[in-house]
């Protein structure tokens, strides 16, 4: 079809509810090497980030980022397969991603600081992997706000940057889609603030699911 959206998802905080999944692993792996776990607030102000990035902005770039990241790696999965139920997605989110999907005029990818594995994890749980066309991970480009995932995902659907919309909930997605030349629309429903989203380059902030599909449709 002539002229197709690409509608770039961020994971955590944007699709899917982790934060308590993100936090209890975060606590195990600092708890693991003796170290003072970081607040609610501090641990979820980096979600969007790769793993090393991450750990780099609470700890410092003299700390043990890549131990951290291993006892953080090792945390999430013991407990996704203890079963521990700390994640879902947010209200509203399975239909609109079925519907949207559907659509023709759509096409859907993902851009996320997660891994591949941690991603096919989530696609796999909720019957999701044949949807989306493009997946970009942290395993894939370097770590937001960097635009390379979107540059990616643009360079591997043929879509330019100009029909691009980056969809998510931090700065780090707003910024990436900024510096690639996307149309960034911010959820409030997500780990960072609203005016924080405002202030690193959303185009526009939507405050519930059908907000959000409104906004797609105005986009084109």
């Amino acid at each position: 079809m002539a002229n197709p959206t690409l509608l770039l998802f961020d994971l955590d905080g944007t699709l899917l509810d982790s934060a308590e999944m993100i936090l209890g692993s975060q606590r195990l792996a600092f708890e693991s090497l003796g170290l003072p776990v970081p607040s609610r607030e501090r641990g979820l102000s980096i979600v969007g980030l790769s793993l090393a990035e991450a750990f780099r902005e609470l700890v410092g770039p003299d700390g043990p980022i890549d131990a951290l990241a291993d006892a953080y790696k090792q945390a999430f999965f013991t407990l996704r397969t203890q079963g521990a139920q700390l994640e879902s997605l947010f209200p509203g989110v399975a239909p609109m991603i079925s519907a949207l999907a559907a659509n023709e005029r759509h096409c859907l990818g993902i851009a996320t600081g997660k891994s591949q594995r941690g991603v096919q994890a989530v696609l796999g749980s909720y019957g999701w992997e044949n949807l989306f066309q493009v997946v970009q991970t942290s395993d894939d480009a370097p770590s937001k706000p960097h635009p390379g995932m979107i540059e990616n995902a643009c360079r591997l659907t043929g879509i330019p940057p100009a029909r691009t919309v980056m969809i998510g909930d931090s700065s780090f997605d707003m910024a990436m889609a900024k510096a690639a030349g996307a149309h960034a629309i911010g959820v409030a429903w997500g780990f960072q603030s609203v005016e924080t989203l405002r202030q690193t380059g959303a185009k526009e902030i939507v405050t519930d699911i059908e907000a959000l599909q409104l906004a797609i449709t105005r986009f084109g």
